[in-house]
């Protein structure tokens, strides 16, 4: 059985965002939100696994999040005292992890602490205990040139949790992994959104069954259609899968439970229809 849990505020809205590039509709009243979850006894963070074909829009509505592009319309708040995105509000962790490749790992993490952590001392003790929590000790006096890729990744999404309130973007972060490495990192993800209750990640993934297994809430991209079944143009989030309610979250087991089997193909199936 779930253990209980319950919603709180509102800690991420996305509200009618509309995106429209030259003469071409790529959003179109895009609406979703995240809610701090609370579970009796553990610090729960969210996973948000946002999923949808190619091409649909996805990496654009994950800018706009990001404050990194303006919707022609719309607006995306952060935080109980909702503040709209702007660079910054969100630490990205992109699929090349985009790292100073003339600095240290330290170095990579000083400047992602330097935003957040203006008294030296205390920089530097966060910036330690990034180090030892993401197992890069051992590293710290390297080049990202000379890590391997999980490696690159741990430092990227450290440096970005330093620089960030509570909330993380991730691109594919599950691609080009071999099957232990998507376990690795599923772990990771796990980790980090529950090192703070109000820790909130968002997933965008083509791996359906690895963002699933650790996501509380998924979201799923496509468009509408015409009376000729023709898709018309402007993507919107069509469909949303609450996985607490299910009780398909927070579960050691999840890939081996018949449930979580049919989720996944039940899934699939509306892909043909996005």
């Amino acid at each position: 059985m779930m253990a209980n849990y319950i919603y709180k505020d509102t800690i991420l809205k996305v509200e009618n965002v509309n995106l429209t590039l030259g003469d071409k509709v790529i959003l179109e009243k895009v609406n979703a939100e995240v809610k701090d979850v609370t579970q009796t006894g553990a610090v729960r963070g969210q996973i948000v696994g946002f999923l949808g074909p190619s091409g649909i829009g996805k990496t654009k509505l994950f800018e706009i999040m990001a404050g990194l592009l303006k919707p022609t319309s719309g607006s995306v708040y952060y935080g109980k005292d909702k503040k709209p995105a702007h660079p910054g509000c969100a630490g990205v962790v992109q699929q090349n992890y985009p790292l100073f490749m003339h600095r240290t790992v330290l170095g990579n993490l000083e400047i992602g602490a330097a935003k957040n952590y203006k008294n030296t001392e205390e920089r530097k003790a966060k910036i330690y205990d990034f180090l030892d929590r993401f197992k890069l000790r051992p590293y710290q006096d390297s080049y990202p040139a000379q890590l391997s890729g999980g490696q690159k990744q741990r430092v990227a999404i450290a440096q970005q949790l330093l620089c960030t309130d509570n909330f993380l973007l991730m691109d594919e972060p599950f691609s080009g992994l071999d099957i232990n490495m998507v376990e690795e990192v599923s772990e990771m993800i796990v980790e980090i959104a529950n090192m703070d209750e109000h820790n909130t990640i968002i997933i965008v993934s083509h791996d359906i069954v690895s963002t699933a297994a650790i996501a509380d809430n998924l979201w799923l991209m496509g468009r509408e259609k015409d009376k000729e079944g023709n898709p018309v143009s402007g993507a919107k989030i069509k469909y949303t899968f609450d996985l607490l309610e299910r009780e398909l979250a927070w579960r050691e087991d999840i890939r081996k439970l018949p449930a979580f089997t049919k989720l996944i193909n039940e899934i699939r199936d509306l892909f043909h229809d996005l």
